[in-house]
């Protein structure tokens, strides 16, 4: 238990949790904190994640990543008992930092996060442009060559000019369903 005295001042900490318990132990840690009457000295936690697109048997799903795992963040001002109470919320390992002194994180990689986790909608990776050449790899219009004619980055699709029967004609893909040539 620390005995050194640390600033009385409200910081981010990071916690080492088991790998996959990030989510048990952010429920654990708020109940205990209102169970113990700790508001006043442990404020806020934290399990940073971020919104990602994977693609799966060919279907576009919308997942939640932690972009830390193993690890949680604790508001806190760290006193002998708040210290106390973080450590031996189970699946807890301890805090990040020299010994047993917690190292507070700076508020501009805390903002830096916060700002990574608070984009609603992920972006789609788009690496074409308009008027690329274009080969359509997947769905009905495969192994058909096109011209990109406008990008939806959005919704992530791509209107492809593909040449049928000697003209021009609008195919709307999805950016996964084709490759620049």
């Amino acid at each position: 238990m620390p005995k050194q005295q640390l600033p009385e001042e409200k910081n981010w900490y990071v916690i080492h949790t088991y790998s996959g318990y990030e989510d048990a132990v952010a429920r654990n840690l708020k109940q205990r904190i209102e169970s113990l009457g700790m508001e006043d000295k442990i404020f806020n936690v934290l399990v940073p994640k971020e919104k990602k697109i994977k693609i799966k048997n060919g279907k576009r799903r919308t997942i939640e990543e932690k972009i830390y795992p193993g690890y949680v963040l604790v508001e806190m001002i760290v006193t002998d008992d708040s210290w106390y109470i973080v450590r031996n919320t189970p699946n807890v390992t301890g805090f990040v930092g020299a010994g047993t002194t917690p190292v507070p994180v700076s508020l501009e990689e805390i903002d830096v996060l916060k700002k990574r986790m608070g984009v609603d909608t992920p972006q789609y990776a788009v690496d074409v442009n308009v008027g690329d050449a274009v080969k359509i790899i997947d769905g009905p219009f495969k192994d058909f060559s096109g011209k990109v004619a406008e990008i939806d980055q959005e919704r992530g699709k791509i209107k492809v000019l593909v040449d049928m029967f000697g003209r021009d004609t609008p195919v709307e893909l999805d950016s996964l369903q084709i490759k620049k040539i």
